[in-house]
């Protein structure tokens, strides 16, 4: 597959999701599944769900028209698990789920994944440790990005930027279904921006957030690099999606030091809401994440070519920096909770 074929990907797929998003917009106005204001929110109108829909039917369509036969059952078994996120949280988005419902439809689509599509982490020769890493893995990710959903055009824009790197690598690298995928993604979020981009018309609720944070997951286990050891390239996909990991790991701290349980509370205490706190208005924090997200991706490009000792030290330096940056955050830019 070539550098043609992957833009003609993006374009299809950014094209349905900018004609296919407004068709969902009417189609949640119908249903009713609109989420509501609240202290802990920071819409002051109801707004239509269901933006990951067409997200959804974006990066499904287009992948299907462009896909490698040879690949057919692996994307069979990576969609087979995507739609049975995106149903959790398009249940969740109408009716309300509990977290346990959602993590056992998680971890489903997790073992339908392993176990049929064969994507799997592949670190250790006991294969029930793979296993499980993978479910832990995939199920982070999904839960990161669908706490990173707080503010307009985040979720989506940072997954379009990791998605962004993900291509890149997978270029680099000679990964053809981690490029498509990556492609169709990237298009799917991008088209899906132009809705949802100051000023918004819709959310892409968990139906979207679920999906995408599957998906980057499977981007991040499906990513080979031949030229450099597992050693060093394991940590590749970790700071490709260090700005949502980054920001579960704020929140869980902040969360855990007001004593409260970290999955089943919303809050303002994200890395957004901390910039908007500290001055900037919610645009400008949007554009800041994004940059920090874009820095995360060049400095894992950088490590897919580094040696053990030097990924290793700018992994340990990485950890001390975005732990002194928790701890700043927490005494400068302190959450208070609505009364």
């Amino acid at each position: 597959m070539d550098l043609a074929q992957l833009f003609l990907i993006f374009i299809c797929a950014l094209v349905v999701s900018v004609l296919s998003t407004p068709m969902v917009r009417r189609l949640a106005l119908i249903v009713g599944v609109l989420d509501q204001p609240h202290a802990r929110k920071i819409h002051a109108n109801p707004v239509p769900l269901l933006g990951g829909l067409a997200m959804y039917g974006a990066v499904l369509t287009t992948v299907l028209l462009w896909s490698e036969r040879v690949f057919i059952r692996e994307f069979v078994g990576i969609m087979l698990g995507a739609t049975i996120v995106l149903l959790c949280g398009l249940l969740d988005d109408k009716w309300g789920l509990t977290a346990s419902l959602k993590m056992l439809g998680q971890i489903l689509a997790c073992l339908i994944l392993i176990f049929w599509g064969g994507v799997q982490v592949q670190l250790f020769k006991a294969q029930w440790l793979n296993v499980a890493l993978t479910i832990i893995w995939i199920v982070g990710i999904s839960n990161a990005i669908n706490f990173l959903d707080n503010m307009d055009g985040l979720s989506a824009g940072i997954t379009a930027v990791a998605t962004a790197f993900f291509l890149q690598l997978s270029v680099l690298n000679g990964q053809i279904l981690v490029g498509a995928l990556s492609a169709a993604t990237l298009g799917a979020c991008v088209g899906f921006l132009r809705h949802n981009f100051v000023p918004t018309h819709i959310f892409m609720g968990d139906t979207g957030s679920l999906f995408l944070g599957f998906i980057l997951g499977v981007l991040g286990i499906k990513l080979r690099f031949p030229s450099n050891s597992i050693v060093v390239t394991w940590m590749i996909p970790i700071i490709v999606l260090g700005l949502p990991i980054f920001d579960t790991s704020l929140v869980v701290v902040s969360r855990l030091r007001r004593r409260v349980n970290p999955f089943t509370t919303a809050g303002k205490d994200h890395i957004s809401h901390r910039l908007v706190a500290l001055g900037a208005t919610r645009h400008e924090a949007v554009l800041i994440c994004y940059l920090i997200a874009g820095g995360f991706g060049i400095i894992a490009t950088m490590l897919s070519r580094a040696s053990v000792r030097e990924a290793y030290a700018l992994l340990a330096i990485l950890i001390a920096v975005g732990a002194v940056i928790i701890f700043m955050l927490e005494r400068y830019a302190r959450y208070t909770p609505p009364k």
